[in-house]
């Protein structure tokens, strides 16, 4: 019976694709996405017999979108963009198959010198409030506090107008923008929304139905690929963050070895599978993206995961 295993093991090993897939990303070679680097590099998903490219995504890459329209059959989203998406588009569903962040690192970041105890005291505080729009993660708040008393500004990137301006609050993934603000020499606050009780799946590899129902083969090896990638990394990011910090200048090597030891906590959790999702946390998120009034139908759990 062993034996049986083992050449079943080698057979789905060696069954080589022909054609390259790609897996596209929806921001820039940073560590958020080390672990798919990872499978790249260190031929892990080659393991499996597959060739994998990850293409670099950038600001506003609409990767959902490609996906449902057949112009991707692998990309990463976040949870609430399949929702939204499996809400619009009944035709080819956008699936989950593997999702690196157990915690949402979204954060609002202030300046330690305004004494803000709570993110409700950043909402109900005079200055700038720096949010992009159309995260669902801000009417969340604003449900839950009340319209912000802070002048709400458009996310435009960076942190130049924190650095100028201390009464600035501003969005930020608890990886990247802290890191670059203390550089800069300020003194900084970070409120974590996930705390708030908004904690959608965040990098989140994900394909449609249609690639699903074809190619099961190749998803499989995808996703384990993508998990023996996650766990490499996640105890060897040095080599990776080279790499990285080559392709995306705009983060120093410091930067991103800082970034990848800041994120562990958000990806490892005691108990829980490098990867994994609870039907659960899907159906939270549903709730409350509805009951923000973003969707108009509720898709089940299991219908959101393969």
């Amino acid at each position: 019976m062993k034996s049986i295993a083992i050449i079943f093991a080698l057979l789905f090993a060696q069954t080589v694709f022909a054609k390259p897939v790609e897996l596209i990303l929806n921001w820039k070679a940073e560590p958020e996405f080390g672990g798919f680097y990872a499978a790249q590099i260190q031929n892990l998903y080659q393991k499996y017999g597959i060739d994998v490219k990850v293409v670099e995504g950038g600001s506003g890459t609409p990767t959902v979108q490609m996906l449902a329209n057949g112009k991707a059959d692998f990309a990463i989203v976040s949870a609430d963009e399949i929702i939204l998406s499996q809400d619009r588009n009944k035709k080819n569903k956008v699936k989950a198959l593997f999702a690196v962040y157990q915690t949402a690192p979204y954060i609002i970041m202030t300046h330690q010198e305004r004494g803000f105890k709570t993110l409700k005291d950043v909402f109900q505080s005079d200055g700038l409030l720096s949010v992009q729009s159309g995260l669902p993660y801000f009417p969340y708040l604003v449900k839950k506090f009340g319209k912000p008393k802070a002048q709400v500004v458009p996310y435009t990137g960076g942190v130049a107008n924190f650095i100028k301006d201390s009464k600035f609050s501003q969005q930020g993934f608890a990886t990247t923008e802290p890191i670059a603000a203390e550089k800069a020499g300020a003194k900084i606050k970070n409120f974590l929304i996930a705390d708030e009780g908004f904690n959608p799946y965040l990098v989140v590899l994900a394909t449609t139905e249609e690639v699903i129902k074809k190619n099961p083969e190749l998803v499989e090896k995808m996703v384990r690929g993508s998990k023996d990638g996650w766990n490499f990394y996640l105890q060897n990011p040095k080599s990776i963050n080279e790499h990285m910090a080559k392709l995306n200048k705009s983060l120093d090597l410091d930067t991103h070895n800082k970034a990848a030891e800041i994120q562990k906590p958000f990806i490892e959790v005691k108990g829980v599978e490098v990867g994994s999702m609870s039907e659960e946390r899907w159906t939270t998120l549903v709730n409350q993206l509805y009951d923000l009034g973003l969707i108009k139908t509720k898709p089940s759990a299991k219908d959101l995961v393969r």
